[in-house]
């Protein structure tokens, strides 16, 4: 019994972490501008918003969260203009010459690794539909007969998929044949990423409970 539900925990996850979202073309884009160590920074601030809600799911917290209309109100609206800043941020990146892609030069400015750490964490944590997916894997996974480490197992499982597929996209992206398709169609890239940041903002500025 525990096999099965930790298995349909982990599929659930699985597919909704691969699906394609503003988090991970964010993580892709990143890993063919800036190269895979950006990219993986990005991606562990992915891992640790949803870590955050998963931790608050398991206490119980996050079922208050989604009762209070206020409370998601005041996320949805943060989440939403968080994403338009983005896609504001990214659509002018998109209109700017040159190639936008990270050359490793002598005396090159180091990354900003806690900056995209930091976008990676704000942008799932300003999502309010991840309070209400993990209260719903939490859902699959617990029950009135779950073991004693069946949340940890869920927890701890879904942690190491998240980073394989994050963590994944860091890796694929940062690939020389990937990186020189960034460098001919950077502005193709950023302004779609630009347009799926919008429509997501946009998407949860009107999201109705």
């Amino acid at each position: 019994m525990l096999a099965s539900q930790l298995a349909l925990v982990y599929g659930t996850y699985l597919i909704a972490t691969a699906s394609p979202g503003p988090s991970n073309m964010a993580i892709m884009a990143t890993a063919m501008r800036d190269g895979r160590v950006p990219a993986l920074a990005l991606a562990a601030g992915v891992i640790t918003g949803s870590l955050f809600w998963a931790i608050l799911a398991a206490t119980g917290i996050s079922a208050a969260l989604a009762a209070s209309a206020q409370a998601l109100f005041i996320i949805k609206m943060v989440g939403g203009v968080y994403l338009l800043y983005l896609a504001f941020r990214t659509g002018r990146s998109a209109l700017k010459p040159g190639t936008g892609v990270a050359k490793m030069e002598p005396g090159r400015a180091t990354p900003r690794y806690r900056a995209l750490y930091r976008q990676g964490v704000l942008m799932h944590i300003g999502n309010p539909k991840a309070v209400l997916a993990w209260m719903a894997i939490m859902s699959l996974g617990l029950g009135g007969s779950s073991a004693g480490g069946t949340l940890p197992a869920i927890i701890g499982g879904c942690a190491l998929i998240g980073a394989m597929v994050f963590g994944g996209y860091a890796v694929a992206f940062s690939t020389a044949p990937m990186i020189a398709l960034y460098a001919r169609l950077r502005r193709w890239i950023e302004g779609t990423l630009s347009v799926v940041f919008a429509a997501a903002g946009v998407k949860l500025l009107a999201w109705q409970r």
